[in-house]
């Protein structure tokens, strides 16, 4: 790990982005100032616990995987609010998250898009309908194993993982266009097309 005086390459997602991809953004979206381009904000990456809250095994098993792809240290998210029916007492654990900035976040971004989803079983794309009304993208991925930073003791919990794209941009097809640019493979549908 190099210290803070040691200078860090850039990423390459990072070193495209501002080197190409801001002026090519500018000219296909008819900006009018580079300031409009839609942007990576920062990736939270979390990890619901569910049933398992209780269960020292698995969150063990899910600190420890996103510890390994991230880098970070995940923080536990704790229920505001006591629901008797889900046995759920206010203060206790429900879940892990991450969040990723800077070099890091376009580090994950390069490996997520590059390396991850082509691992991912009968893929064909990843949804066009998973953007919300601020134009943040949302990927569920079901098991963990994808990752090629996990060995196989890592992967012998089972547990999902969810991914979301923070993105500053002004709609949802301007972050759309940003994502295809950073490589994002979006599903092919033949009827409607994200607005």
């Amino acid at each position: 790990m190099p210290t803070a005086s040691q200078s860090v390459a850039e990423a390459r997602l990072k070193k495209l982005y501002n080197e190409e991809l801001v002026s090519q953004l500018k000219d296909e979206l008819k900006l009018s100032n580079a300031h409009e381009v839609p942007g990576l904000e920062k990736i939270v990456l979390n990890v619901g616990l569910g049933q398992a809250k209780d269960d020292k095994k698995y969150l063990e098993a899910a600190t420890n995987t996103l510890r390994k792809i991230t880098g970070q240290q995940p923080i536990g998210t704790t229920a505001k609010k006591s629901i008797a029916s889900f046995k759920l007492r206010e203060g206790s654990t429900i879940g892990l998250k991450v969040t990723l900035r800077g070099q890091r976040m376009y580090e994950f971004t390069d490996r997520f898009i590059n390396i991850v989803l082509p691992r991912l079983r009968d893929f064909h794309g990843v949804s066009q309908q998973s953007f919300d009304q601020r134009g943040n993208y949302s990927i569920g991925l079901i098991d963990q194993s994808v990752f090629p930073e996990l060995s196989f003791e890592d992967t012998t919990t089972s547990h999902g993982i969810q991914v979301i794209f923070v993105i500053r941009a002004a709609n949802r097809r301007h972050a759309k266009a940003l994502l295809e640019k950073l490589g994002m493979p979006f599903e092919k549908l033949a009827t409607k097309e994200v607005k």
